[in-house]
């Protein structure tokens, strides 16, 4: 790899032209799965909507380690988002509050380090490590997920922890529509509806369509208790604890909407290829609103009372269109653009009173205002020949990505600009050498040209060319069983919050200051993935081991003292050394005819997680912050044909996680989530379903442990001391969340 960086240089263009190529072809686009309908074949909308058959993960033939999950897999839980559905996959978690499914940590790893996909292009997110939030995208318009555990040369290598990609339904998917109306209830008896509808067909002999619209609103309403004491408590705390400080009561309700669609337009020529079409968009306007009161002393007097109101409305858009031309001679090109946009605008303000009889006597205290736009232009030209049993593709992505921001507020203030502009070539040779034996080997070139601009630094640019190998082989001696072995090198580009020249004030500590780095280099990884799958009749049982070896990886260290608070210290993020995380995970999706039960099926998935990282502070080995040790999901579903009814339930879970700052150590725990459903269909064309979350009332508990000292070595010594300054235990619950919807088909 080659690193250069350039102070003051001018950018150069991505292309001249103004419509810019693609960047990844669809990932899942080598995907086959044995149970797929034949050629020519189209499934009717009440085949996909009213169905008393039970669906199992998919079993692909991708040379790759992809696992595809199509929606019916989840759909009789009624997910509201792809958060609600990921939780149901190998691998996956989140650290959100309860109810909440928004940053992916696949493979227990910080959202950063999955990359996220729409119909395998990229989708920007208004999160500053580059994490696409997922449960603002409706789980109605989806066709399927699809995990691509370790990426060809012609797929996008930012996936370290692996990919998760999006796809929405098609044209081809079926022929007919389908609408649902659905209530979501909270346990305080307040009410959301949601609706949704859409419509496959065709005009025509070789054209077809698709659109839907879907509108939901939500509701998570929670309750939060914080205890604080001054030291470590005795066992079990309270406020009768000598070290009791304080006690926060706080109330926390987000309730928004979402508004989305997708639409697509394909025409198949007589000759062969095709052209193609597509649109999505994602419209959220969501209102988050926290009131906490503060009672101080074992006697719990009243201390204030504090709320803040954030105000927030998102944007997602995204347009592509892409060919496959048929040119003779076994030769085929490749050609796909698209535009994809996030806008954000969110106001946070905040209020205070001291007016213990009425919590609404307020007064403004702080006000801040974010606006994100963000652009990226992408396009793909590649050119495939197919001879025998061989086949070579080789092509270019380019992207062009604008990010402009601007943050006004006491904390971080200041306008900046991100551009990136990407030109990735790449060569993939595939071919089978024996008759139950696949290679797929390849090279991606990745060029990189950043620059970022703040106020009052000018502009700093940033170069970097990485070359990433990939090796894929898969070994199917039976038609059941499958082995695969991966080997890849992938990227994890730095965060905007990092790379921009701003200053943030009290980070990390309330009396520190951190100053962006637009010097960051990439982190990069090798990975090895080494997996076994089975066929069980309808179902599949799969195993798999990863390695993941990352260097420069990015994380705060201290500049010394903060110049603007003497009590502090001055942060910048750098590239400090290297980690490596492991695990093996196991997933079955099964019918349980071998027992007399065809009629029954069972789900089940575990990951064990581990990690090594060289803490920058204490210089110690820990894992990466809050990976925990094991994420598991089982569940089952049963068909009652005599009834014609259907019903089933999940219990999910994960360990301890732990998150380890300079001053600050936080401990992070959930209850098990257990989740279940009914459904009733009627004819061929109606089902009604109830389904409830949160059944077993999940509890989220936070510890958090803090260090104090005049400096940053005396923080340290108190902390290797176990000298705690301060000790808060947090805990969250939001209560069981009631759907009920009715789906018809024509």
């Amino acid at each position: 790899m080659t690193t250069k960086l350039l102070m003051g240089a001018a950018l150069p263009l991505a292309l001249a032209a103004p419509a810019f190529a693609q960047e990844t072809a669809t990932v899942g686009q080598d995907a086959r799965t044995a149970d797929a309908p034949a050629e020519g074949e189209t499934p009717a909308a009440s085949d996909i909507i009213v169905t008393g058959t039970i669906a199992f993960r998919n079993r692909t033939t991708d040379p790759n380690p992809v696992l595809s999950y199509d929606l019916d897999y989840f759909q009789r839980f009624e997910p509201v988002s792809v958060g609600e559905m990921l939780k149901r996959v190998p691998g996956v978690t989140f650290t959100s509050d309860v109810l909440e499914y928004d940053g992916v940590q696949f493979r227990g790893l910080p959202p950063g380090y999955t990359q996220v996909l729409i119909n395998g292009r990229r989708a920007p997110g208004g999160e500053a490590d580059r994490s696409f939030f997922v449960d603002r995208i409706p789980a109605e318009l989806v066709e399927r997920i699809e995990i691509v555990r370790s990426p060809r040369a012609d797929q996008p290598s930012e996936g370290v922890a692996g990919t998760l990609n999006i796809v929405t339904k098609e044209s081809t998917t079926f022929e007919g529509g389908f609408a649902k109306a659905a209530a979501l209830i909270n346990q305080d008896g307040e009410l959301r509806p949601s609706f949704a509808g859409a419509y496959s067909g065709r005009l025509g002999e070789r054209t077809s369509l698709w659109g839907a619209l879907n509108y939901q609103e939500r509701r998570n309403p929670k309750e939060k208790v914080s205890l604080r004491y001054d030291g470590l408590p005795e066992a079990g705390g309270g406020i009768d604890d000598p070290a009791f400080s304080n006690t926060e009561l706080q109330d926390d309700t987000r309730d928004g909407s979402d508004l989305s669609g997708s639409a697509e337009l394909r025409h198949e020529f007589a000759g062969g290829g095709f052209v193609r079409v597509q649109g999505f968009f994602v419209d959220t306007d969501r209102e988050e609103f926290e009131r906490s009161v503060t009672l101080d002393g074992a006697d719990l007097d009243f201390d204030g009372v504090e709320t803040q109101i954030e105000d927030i409305d998102q944007q997602t858009y995204t347009i592509s269109g892409d060919a496959g031309v048929p040119l003779g001679g076994g030769l085929e090109l490749g050609l796909a653009a698209s535009w994809s946009g996030y806008r954000e605008d969110t106001t946070a303000t905040t209020f205070v009173g001291e007016n213990e009889d009425d919590l609404d006597d307020l007064e403004l205290d702080d006000e801040e205002r974010l606006e994100i736009r963000d652009d990226e232009y992408g396009g793909t030209v590649s050119l495939a020949y197919a001879l025998g049993s061989a086949r070579v593709k080789a092509g270019i992505d380019l992207l062009r990505k604008d990010r402009d921001g601007l943050n006004d507020g006491d904390f971080l203030s200041g306008a900046f600009r991100v551009r990136e502009d990407r030109y990735d070539p790449y060569v993939r040779f595939t071919f089978d050498p024996l008759p139950d034996l696949s290679v797929d080997a390849g090279l991606r070139y990745e060029i990189t040209r950043r620059t970022v601009a703040g106020e009052d630094v000018g502009e700093v640019r940033y170069e970097a060319e990485t070359l990433n190998p990939s090796l894929h082989l898969r070994f199917a001696p039976t038609v059941a069983d499958q082995f695969r072995l991966s080997v890849a090198r992938t990227v994890r580009r730095p965060g905007y919050d990092l790379v921009s020249p701003l200053e943030q004030e009290e980070s990390p500590g309330d009396d520190d200051t951190t100053l962006g780095n637009p010097a960051l280099r990439n982190e990069r990884a090798w990975g090895v993935d080494a997996g076994y799958e089975r066929r069980l009749g309808a179902g599949i049982l799969g195993v798999n081991l990863f390695y993941r070896a990352v260097d420069d990886l990015i994380e705060l260290v201290s500049l010394g003292e903060n110049p603007e608070n003497e009590d502090g210290q001055l942060f910048t993020p750098q590239n400090i050394g290297d980690g490596e995380t492991w695990g093996v995970e196991v997933d079955v999706s099964v019918p349980l005819t071998f027992a007399g039960l065809p009629d029954t099926g069972i789900f089940a998935n575990y990951t064990y997680l581990d990690s090594s990282v060289t803490d920058p502070f204490t210089e110690q080995d820990r894992r990466f912050n809050n990976q925990p040790h094991h994420i598991y999901n089982a569940g089952f579903i049963q068909t009652l044909r005599a009834a014609d009814a259907s019903f089933g339930a999940t219990v999910s879970g994960r360990s301890d996680a732990r998150e380890s700052n300079f001053d600050e150590i936080v401990d992070l725990r959930y209850g098990a989530d257990l989740e279940a459903f009914v459904e009733k269909r009627f004819g061929e064309r109606f089902v009604l379903r109830f389904s409830v979350q949160d059944i077993l009332r999940r509890s989220k508990r936070e510890d958090f442990r803090t260090f104090d000292g005049d400096s940053l070595g005396e923080i340290l010594a108190n902390r290797a001391a176990g000298e705690i300054d301060e000790f808060e235990q947090e805990r969250e619950r939001a209560g069981p969340l009631y759907q009920v919807t009715m789906r018809a088909a024509f």
